[in-house]
């Protein structure tokens, strides 16, 4: 380990929050096809069909515990437990063995837990009984696209409030926003409408509200002489499994998941610095689904392609986070266009292992990244291209020491206890030499010290990707396509990928926050705004 470089001036500008405007500064294009699969099953892995990668939502049959829970939020005959839902949805009726007696099941389903300990306990019956108003599909579309940009503001409020917030979980907290966006859009799968509604059109209602909510359509940058920075979030996953109770009934204890690059987007969206020089940054965050078929929907495309073309509005900096692992913030150098085994949140990959032997794209189509044609599509093994690049300003993230003030939470690792975390440039990535042959060839080149002691290697020009340096999971993807964007759009801003340590840290088993959790949440989002001031004073 090579010790830390001094810390490097930056300005002392200190984080300011801005008055939202009730206006949205995007019109979202066209979403394609959204036609919801009704039946099909997705609670297993699947390959992608004869047609390529799947970009529909898929949606399995509701069970009367789940379908009960959806017919409470509304108004006696709003629902119909017959209608279909999607896997994320089946956890709403998830209980937790109680946290001081594992013998015993919580008194309430975890989602609800989490609900109501942010003050949002009447926020889904509200909604139910505005949507079950509606007599039209245009003014549901309405409805729905308005309250999904309240539910977004209103979780951005709580992160960032100084003061008392409504609720027992602290205002950091990123997971009621999921669980509440959830539980509305259950509302949506199981709405009995009073008029014909298609399974299409369902799911493009149920879409609006999705998009909505994740602050895609809040997103608005000032014109004029200051620099604009984009941030992207993630959802809480690998919600399944975890350490279990005897309690009859009750799951694993990983549905406590949270995600700290959604702490860190709520905690950012709307704010601004100001350099020494006066120029002013604006920072506008939103989150993105774990899971495949949004992403193949071109959900990241619609949100931060607008702001990457011409005009008085243009992104200076785009930037994707997610949470790795350790107590260190990796800086992803290279991409790769290649879909790994990993389930998202729905239980379903486009690509799989075939006995321990990963699939290949000229096999499979669904291991590649696939692009939505507004976006430039692309259908050849090498278009899109196989890699992509960060342009990050790694040496001034790395110099700039940005966890030196922020508090270590307990049981960090990182040996340099003079910062919170460590700030890695990690060039790592693994490929197949042979886009036919399934041998993997791993690059192992990161170093702590900046710059490096003998320059990293990119991968090989007429190579497959196997996993960039963040992986084949859905973070490499949100890297993957923002930089492709930046690419195709002929930028040459800043823009790359921050991988976030591992914040689920708790003191107990099944307790569903405390001092510990909230500590690394905490420090993680804070460290990681530090980190994207960075990038936005070197824009």
């Amino acid at each position: 380990m090579r010790p830390s470089p001094a810390r490097a001036p930056r300005s002392s500008a200190t984080w300011k929050f801005r008055r939202r405007t009730t206006g949205s500064a995007l019109l979202v294009l066209a979403v394609g096809s959204t036609l919801a699969l009704a039946g099909a099953s997705a609670a297993t892995a699947s390959p992608a069909d004869d047609t390529g990668p799947r970009s529909v939502t898929a949606l399995i049959p509701a069970t009367p515990e789940v379908s009960a829970t959806i017919a409470a939020f509304g108004p006696r005959g709003c629902t119909d437990a017959a209608l279909p839902i999607t896997v994320e949805e089946s956890r709403l009726a998830a209980v937790l063995p109680d946290a001081a007696d594992p013998a015993r099941p919580a008194n309430r389903t975890f989602a609800r837990t989490m609900v109501e300990g942010a003050g949002l306990g009447d926020w889904t019956t509200s909604f139910a009984g505005r949507l079950c108003d509606q007599k039209t599909l245009a003014k549901a579309t309405e409805t729905v696209k308005r309250l999904g940009t309240h539910l977004w503001r209103d979780a951005v409020k709580r992160a960032q409030s100084a003061g008392p917030v409504d609720g027992v979980l602290p205002a950091g907290d990123d997971r009621p926003l999921y669980w509440t966006r959830i539980e509305a859009m259950s509302v949506l799968h199981q709405w009995k409408a009073g008029f014909a509604m298609t399974a299409e059109q369902r799911a493009e209602l149920v879409e609006a509200f999705d998009r909505a909510s994740r602050g895609m359509d809040d997103i608005s940058f000032p014109a004029g002489n200051v620099k604009r920075v984009l941030i992207s979030g993630f959802d809480p996953y690998t919600l399944d499994g975890g350490k279990t109770g005897s309690a009859p009934g009750t799951v694993g204890n990983n549905i406590r998941h949270g995600n700290p690059s959604g702490a860190t987007a709520l905690s950012i969206d709307g704010t601004t610095t100001t350099e020494a020089d006066g120029t002013v940054i604006f920072y506008e965050a939103y989150t993105l689904p774990v899971s495949y078929p949004e992403f193949e929907r071109g959900y990241l495309e619609d949100t931060v392609g607008p702001f990457m073309r011409p005009g008085k509005r243009q992104l200076d900096a785009s930037i994707t986070v997610s949470q790795a692992g350790g107590s260190q913030f990796n800086l992803e150098q290279w991409n790769g266009r290649y879909h790994g085994p990993t389930l998202g949140n729905d239980r379903y990959t486009p690509c799989t292992t075939i006995g321990g032997v990963p699939e290949l794209a000229v096999d499979n189509i669904g291991c590649n990244t696939q692009v939505v044609d507004r976006w430039g599509g692309g259908d050849t093994l090498t278009d899109p291209p196989q890699w992509t690049s960060a342009t990050l300003p790694i040496e001034q993230m790395i110099a700039a020491r940005t966890g030196s003030d922020i508090p270590r939470p307990p049981g960090d690792t990182w040996p340099d206890e003079s910062v919170a975390f460590g700030a890695v440039w990690n060039t790592n990535y693994s490929y197949f030499a042979d886009c036919s042959s399934p041998v993997v060839t791993s690059v192992n080149q990161r170093e702590v010290a900046y710059p490096p002691s003998v320059a990293p290697t990119p991968p090989p020009a007429d190579s497959c990707a196997r996993s960039g340096a963040g992986g084949s999971y859905l973070s490499n993807e949100s890297a993957y396509r923002n930089t492709l964007l930046r690419d195709r759009m002929g930028l040459t801003i800043p823009a790359g990928h921050i991988h976030t340590p591992d914040m689920q840290h708790f003191e107990s088993d099944f307790g569903v926050s405390d001092a510990t959790f909230d500590a690394w949440r905490s420090a993680i989002a804070g460290q990681a705004r530090e980190l994207i001031q960075v990038v936005g004073e070197n824009s």
